[in-house]
């Protein structure tokens, strides 16, 4: 099982990274991507942080820890800025915090992160036609994710995916230990939403691919 969209007390997560790390590697994770809340305000502040115990993590608990951020809240006109930043810190993993329905995310947030060249659209909501064929022509993963509220639109997400030929991730955006969850409840929710078994092997050989992208 891969996660690449977990939180952490440097953001509005209940658990120190390498309790998380040792948790995930308990259940049974093979990688996880730490991506705390971040905008302008503190990207300096969590990304080289996690950079720098990402490694250690790695070889202490034998689980691929990828130091990343979800850019969340930030103005579509900041987009590719803070990105750009997010990647000159050392966040092998970018996440944007997409147009999910029960959060007040600005419009046009989707379109934003697509264009700044995000590696994960996370729960991005009512996704747009012309938003999930961009995704799918600039490779930026669409998220199915597990998370309470977040997931109400997964539905819809895995629809347009399947229209437009977008690829898929399947993320826990997990907060607390408890949102660490199997592999096959990770399924279920998957097929719940529409995917086939086929398409949930498919997203974790998504989410591999860009974690070997990643780290080379």
């Amino acid at each position: 099982m891969i996660d690449l969209h977990t939180h952490t007390l440097f953001s509005d997560g209940e658990l120190i990274p390498s309790e998380l790390a040792r948790r995930a590697a308990v259940k049974g994770y093979t990688a996880i991507g730490i991506t705390d809340h971040g905008d302008q305000s503190n990207l300096d502040l969590i990304i080289p942080r996690l950079v720098r115990v990402a490694k250690e993590l790695t070889q202490d608990y034998g689980i691929t820890i990828l130091p990343g951020i979800e850019l969340t809240h930030v103005p579509p006109g900041r987009f590719a800025a803070a990105v750009t930043e997010a990647r000159r810190l050392g966040a092998c993993l970018v996440i944007g915090h997409g147009e999910t329905i029960v959060e007040p995310v600005a419009p046009f947030t989707n379109r934003a992160a697509i264009e700044a060249g995000v590696d994960v659209l996370a729960h991005p909501g009512l996704i747009s036609d012309a938003d999930a064929a961009l995704a799918a022509k600039c490779g930026v993963l669409l998220e199915v994710t597990t998370r309470k509220g977040h997931s109400l639109t997964n539905g819809h997400v895995v629809r347009m995916a399947q229209k437009h030929g977008a690829k898929l991730v399947v993320n826990n955006d997990a907060h607390a230990p408890t949102d660490l969850i199997s592999p096959e409840m990770a399924e279920q929710v998957a097929l719940g939403a529409g995917m086939t078994p086929a398409e949930f092997v498919q997203a974790q050989n998504n989410a591999a691919e860009l974690i070997r992208k990643r780290l080379g």
